[in-house]
């Protein structure tokens, strides 16, 4: 997966900001987005909210027909409004929303002892039922890379072993992370030297 500049990444965060702030105030998402012609994302996206440090709402796509952009626009909206863990996002919430952008690669199929914790994603499947947990959950937890396929397990609804039976399928998936805090982080950083060329 291709990495994504700061320009595109303030222009994904802006539209998913767009597409938050619009859901939650019932007012229609403007049928126009900007088009990031050299970001070739292939998989899909999720958009995570955080409201003062906690998790407020997180909806994904692993893949996706849609441009990047579109992923993004309805994966934020979702996230605001349908993620079924948390009531819908509220007008007054939106001054405290953070929002995180994961860009997914495509999945590929791997082998247990291959998963890296904090590397990895993980998509669990067995018939109809399918877990999915980001990389950075394992970070967050500190867990290992057997704890992630586990909880993944869980996740999906089966057994935690349930990844040694035939029929359940394990695929891992790679991300590009990144939230409003970081893009203006680095923008606070460079001020100065912008400044100074001035």
């Amino acid at each position: 997966m291709s990495s994504v500049g700061n320009r595109e990444k303030k222009l994904l965060l802006e539209v998913a900001r767009r597409a938050v702030s619009a859901a939650v105030e019932g007012r229609e998402f403007p049928g126009q987005v900007p088009e990031i012609a050299n970001v070739r994302n292939l998989g899909g996206a999720f958009a995570t909210l955080h409201r003062r440090g906690r998790l407020r709402g997180c909806v994904g796509k692993i893949t996706s027909n849609e441009s990047l952009v579109e992923t993004v626009a309805h994966c934020a909206k979702a996230a605001a409004l349908e993620d079924p863990r948390f009531d819908r996002v509220r007008p007054d919430e939106l001054d405290d929303i953070e929002i995180e952008l994961s860009l997914l690669s495509r999945l590929e199929p791997i082998a247990p002892q291959q998963i890296e914790a904090g590397k990895h994603g993980l998509m669990v499947s067995r018939g109809g039922q399918r877990g999915v947990l980001l990389p950075q959950v394992a970070t967050q937890f500190r867990w290992s890379g057997q704890r992630l396929l586990e909880e993944t397990c869980v996740k999906a609804g089966l057994e935690r072993d349930a990844w040694k039976e035939p029929g359940t399928q394990v695929q891992a998936f790679t991300a590009e992370i990144f939230s409003e805090s970081d893009v203006t982080g680095e923008e606070e950083s460079a001020a100065p030297e912008t400044r100074g060329r001035a």
